[in-house]
């Protein structure tokens, strides 16, 4: 999962995008209203937290700008405003949540994971489980079979992405897009590296494998 962080404030960005990547996800960071815009813009992302008083570009010009293009990516504002109305206004320009600082951490993961949720239509609240294979993604468990596998955050993500995305094909750029950052090389080898290393993990030890590949084409996860 890819998300983008906008907040001028170095010391939250910094706080932000370190656990947010500690919990998987891939981050960028933005810390004026223009660029992050521009990333909103031409990059895909499966969720923005978003800071309203920003240089260049304030935070809510910035998501009205994102809706008028139609990007639909869930956006969590932050803001040191705590007043009804400045709760409404957010709401009402496009975002879909709204926070106060100083917040908790394990508050806006949660929620950054209920958004991610809801946009993906995934009804089940914390598990997803293909065939023998079940993720926790509250936990990071991983169970397959009857045994309980432990993943590094960054294989955890490819496996998330692979599962959310069960049947069908997923390019190595897809998996760059949504597993790391923009700033890898798109010709680096790490998807194959990163795929290797799950494989050994996740179908090493059992009859079926249920990570693919599709030559010249990507990778899908199958139960059968």
């Amino acid at each position: 999962m890819r998300l983008l962080i906008v907040e001028d404030d170095q010391k939250i960005a910094s706080f932000v995008s370190k656990g947010l990547r500690e919990a998987g996800f891939a981050v960028d960071v933005a810390t004026d209203g223009v660029d992050g815009l521009h990333l909103g813009l031409t990059e895909p992302y499966d969720a923005a937290v978003v800071d309203i008083m920003l240089p260049g570009l304030d935070g809510l010009s910035l998501i009205e700008r994102l809706r008028g293009k139609k990007i639909s990516t869930p956006v969590i504002i932050l803001s040191a405003k705590r007043s009804v109305d400045d709760r409404v206004k957010g709401l009402q320009t496009g975002g879909d949540d709204y926070m106060t600082k100083p917040f908790s951490f394990s508050e806006l993961l949660a929620r950054i994971h209920a958004l991610i949720r809801r946009a993906s239509h995934v009804s089940e609240p914390s598990t997803i489980s293909i065939g023998d294979l079940t993720i926790d993604l509250l936990t990071r468990e991983v169970i397959r079979g009857e045994v309980t596998i432990s993943l590094p955050s960054r294989e955890f993500a490819l496996l998330e992405y692979l599962m959310r995305n069960k049947g069908r094909i997923v390019s190595k750029t897809s998996i760059l897009e949504h597993v790391y950052d923009y700033s890898f090389d798109p010709q680096t080898n790490v998807i194959d590296v990163l795929v290797c290393r799950l494989r050994n993990n996740i179908d090493r030890d059992f009859d079926l494998k249920m990570i693919q590949t599709v030559r010249g084409m990507g990778y899908v996860l199958k139960d059968k």
